[in-house]
């Protein structure tokens, strides 16, 4: 019998009747393990209700208290980390070790969100004219609304939520029904650390919920990553609503390779970032652009290296787990017969080989095409699963030429020797994230995250400063006090609280 996950609201679970639900599936068995209730519009906006009406009192707590509970939250995050990694490993499929890097990662934000009090530090001007000072506040914006992807059930709800919290908003995670339990896993974490009752908030569910949230007038933000035809569904239909919008599209990040490159560093690296969690990354590498003449040392590097690679169930001793779904896995398949029917030289085929796990799992192994052209949809699209392209090109130019010509423009890296080629490179990419001889060049979490071109929607990224001012709106005081007063005598040590 399957367990059934249901809403989080206003401290408790959700006691009513489904109208609809979903299936959760553990991919590397390919077995139904739970149900996720579905919510209707009424439930959604039950939920924003409850949000709206805790956002007073949390919105007044002072700093101080803002930061004990998120660092309580920290505390509570890091002593349980492992069986946040289980959950997700179980409902997403990706390895232990992947789900507990995942898991680190968002722990990064909340550490972040702790120094609250000195982030939302504002200015002061004193005596702009007689008697008059200016200063500066931030303050939240109500009720925000979070919609999160499949790929990181943990990091990337993470990425906003610590954040909007600590800047005194309250919040609505929609999760992806794909693996819903790890957002509600940390729901009880942030009762445990002393968040009330009201704040934080998880609903279920599919498009209904999403377009509840963009649609309900009380939801002031919305914060998304998916693929990019949602994300401008998401930020066109919730700006008509009025509401402020950063929504993360989707990728097709490039590594460009010089030739005087280490290349077993670059095949290491491709390797991994690559095939890391089955592909299922925003930030992988999925294409990699080999500069003449080094096209064939590199290929025969990445393909010596890939038999080596376990796939089987994450709670095994492997090295890639399963997709997330079968269909999902059917998807990723049909491009890998795409690019064979289109002309590109399948130098490993993933559709064939052996996996340490349940046969009716949702496998794929890792796959490697060489002279793949810039007109093949294994290059154009997406994949978002364990197949790497190299494209041939014939000078550092051509390959910034190629990496500026794609409508994405989320991450990339080069991989070089030459300083100068270094700096050149990351000063004529278009693209929003970069790595020198760094493939997954994932930002730390006092940095923000995000791309240019269609993989962002929205003037905001992700996290560090750029998060603090997506969740707060600023305020300008002009003050004039003419006579002095004081608040009597006090010996006592001062204390805040």
């Amino acid at each position: 019998m399957s367990t059934r996950v249901t809403h989080w609201i206003d401290g408790r679970l959700w006691q009513g009747t489904p109208e609809r639900s979903g299936d959760v599936y553990d991919p590397a068995t390919g077995k139904v393990t739970k149900t996720v209730d579905f919510a209707s519009r009424d439930v959604l906006d039950d939920a924003v209700a409850v949000a709206k009406a805790a956002f007073p009192a949390w919105r007044d707590a002072s700093l101080t208290r803002r930061a004990q509970v998120l660092f309580a939250f920290r505390e509570l995050l890091n002593a349980n980390k492992e069986k946040v990694a289980a959950l997700i490993t179980e409902e997403h499929g990706k390895v232990l070790s992947d789900a507990l890097g995942e898991v680190t990662r968002g722990l990064e934000v909340v550490e972040f969100a702790c120094g609250i009090p000195h982030l939302l530090k504002g200015g002061f001007s004193e005596g702009v004219s007689t008697g008059v000072d200016v200063y500066s506040i931030r303050q939240p914006l109500g009720v925000v609304g979070i919609i999160s992807p499949f790929n990181f059930p943990a990091m990337v709800p993470m990425w906003f939520f610590p954040i909007a919290i600590a800047a005194g908003n309250t919040v609505v995670v929609k999760p992806s029904e794909k693996d819903p339990s790890a957002v509600m896993y940390l729901a009880e974490l942030w009762q445990q650390a002393g968040l009330p009752d009201g704040v934080f908030n998880v609903v279920h569910g599919d498009k209904e919920a999403v377009d509840g949230l963009l649609e309900n007038k009380d939801v002031k933000s919305i914060s998304f990553v998916g693929s990019t035809p949602i994300a401008r569904y998401i930020y066109e239909t919730g700006t008509r609503n009025g509401k402020r919008v950063q929504a993360l599209g989707g990728a097709k990040n490039h590594m460009l390779v010089l030739p005087d490159a280490d290349l077993d560093l670059a095949a290491d690296q491709a390797v991994n970032a690559g095939f890391g969690s089955a592909g299922e990354r925003c930030m992988a590498i999925s294409v990699v652009l080999a500069v003449d003449p080094i096209g064939d040392e590199l290929v025969a590097k990445i393909a010596e290296r890939m038999p080596s690679l376990k796939v089987g169930d994450g709670r095994r001793a492997c090295d890639m787990g399963p997709l997330v779904t079968g269909v999902h896995r059917d998807k990723v398949r049909s491009y890998v017969d795409a690019g064979e029917a289109s002309g590109a030289s399948l130098v490993v085929d993933g559709r064939i080989g052996e996996v340490d796990g349940d046969p009716n799992g949702f496998w794929l192994l890792p796959t490697l095409f060489d002279h793949v052209t810039t007109d093949m949809s294994i290059y154009s699209d997406e994949i978002f699963g364990p197949v790497l392209s190299v494209v041939r090109v014939p000078s550092f130019e051509a390959g910034v030429e190629v990496i500026n010509a794609h409508p994405y423009g989320n991450g990339t890296a080069i991989f070089t020797n030459d300083g100068g080629a270094a700096r050149r490179f990351q000063n004529e990419i278009e693209v929003g994230m970069i790595g020198v001889n760094v493939p997954i060049p994932v930002p730390m979490a006092y940095y923000s995250f995000g791309g240019w071109k269609a993989s962002l929607f929205g003037d905001s990224h992700a996290h560090g400063a750029e998060g603090v001012h997506f969740f707060t709106r600023g305020k300008v005081v002009t003050s004039r006090w003419l006579d002095p007063s004081h608040g009597g005598i006090n010996l006592g040590f001062p204390t805040q609280s």
